[in-house]
């Protein structure tokens, strides 16, 4: 047997009762939220870092974060917050948590400088994941870390060059630390252009990792053969092309070319044209041999060539070593 239904009024009145009920309550709720909005009591007083920042000092927070953040702990926008915090030089990555009741986490990552960048910004560095970020470059003197260069966007790619190259000369016992490199750029038209420690410049040319390190391979293992007959090592090298097809030509510190019936010397053995010497790569038929010289320059037959001119590139392996005056010059 069903239950008869209350009259109207009282129906009304349960209806009336309740809706008063949901409005007590919201209104409880309102004040609750904006009581929690403005009561300082969550205002944010504590600012914890984490991740061991190296650069981001707490003055540095302080003078370029800090005053920024805007609401406390419930009212803060996190994300205009890390953009604060990301906006700083030495700051990659930051991540936001709020801390009851008035503290802010924050977990910052931070870029660890691998080599400077030549840029537009004297202050542009490169990170170890190849990007570009700007800093106080006075902050890292000491690491002595190398010039790279290039395309912007081509920045990552420069750098696995940098490192592939690096750790193949690193592997010749024979290259002493004043020839390892300390600067790698990629021109416009995509060639490679290393300088080392000592200054000596090598144009590497085009092409990929494998290709560029295997003429440099070649290249430092041919150049003792060349080197041999004038009783340097490769301490003497001032600039190296690599991009013959068949060899490549040098320049040595100390040593003029003889062109033709002319001799580029200046006094005490210094070249003063741009001289180079062409050493073909060995082949296993036949390896490369030093042949002597006819006759060796001497001041006295020795004529200047003009300036701005380049000399003709020669064999290397008819370069002579004059130990009787300090010099050494090579005949075609």
């Amino acid at each position: 047997m069903s239950r008869p239904m209350p009259p109207v009024d009282v129906r009304l009145m349960n209806a009336t009762a309740s809706l008063a009920f949901f409005g007590v309550f919201t209104l409880v709720c309102v004040a609750l939220v904006f009581w929690l909005l403005r009561n300082p009591a969550f205002a944010i007083t504590q600012v914890t870092v984490h991740g061991n920042p190296q650069h981001s000092s707490a003055a540095s927070l302080q003078a370029n974060v800090l005053s920024q953040l805007r609401g406390n702990l419930f009212t803060l926008e996190l994300a205009q917050a890390r953009k604060a915090f990301e906006q700083m030089p030495w700051v990659r990555e930051a991540e936001l948590r709020r801390g009851f009741p008035n503290t802010l986490e924050v977990f910052l990552q931070e870029h660890e400088p691998v080599a400077l960048w030549d840029g537009p910004e004297e202050s542009s560095m490169l990170n170890r994941y190849g990007e570009v970020f700007e800093a106080n470059r006075g902050e890292v003197e000491h690491l002595n870390l190398p010039n790279l260069a290039g395309p912007r966007e081509q920045s990552g790619h420069v750098l696995e060059m940098y490192h592939y190259l690096s750790g193949q000369m690193q592997r010749h016992a024979a290259l002493q630390q004043s020839m390892q490199p300390v600067a790698l750029y990629l021109t416009p038209r995509g060639s490679w252009q290393m300088f080392l420690a000592n200054g000596a410049h090598i144009e590497l040319g085009t092409g990929q990792q494998l290709q560029v390190g295997a003429r440099l391979e070649d290249f430092w293992a041919t150049l003792p053969q060349v080197l041999a007959p004038l009783g340097l090592k490769e301490q003497a090298l001032e600039y190296a092309d690599l991009r013959h097809r068949n060899g490549y030509a040098i320049r040595l510190r100390g040593v003029a070319t003889r062109v033709g019936d002319e001799a580029a010397l200046a006094p005490g053995g210094a070249v003063r044209a741009p001289v180079k010497a062409v050493a073909a790569k060995p082949t296993a038929a036949k390896p490369a041999t030093a042949k002597p010289a006819a006759r060796a320059a001497t001041p006295a037959n020795a004529k200047q060539q003009p300036a701005g001119q380049p000399a003709r590139a020669v064999r290397a392996g008819n370069v002579k070593d004059q130990k009787a005056d300090g010099r050494a010059a090579a005949r075609p």
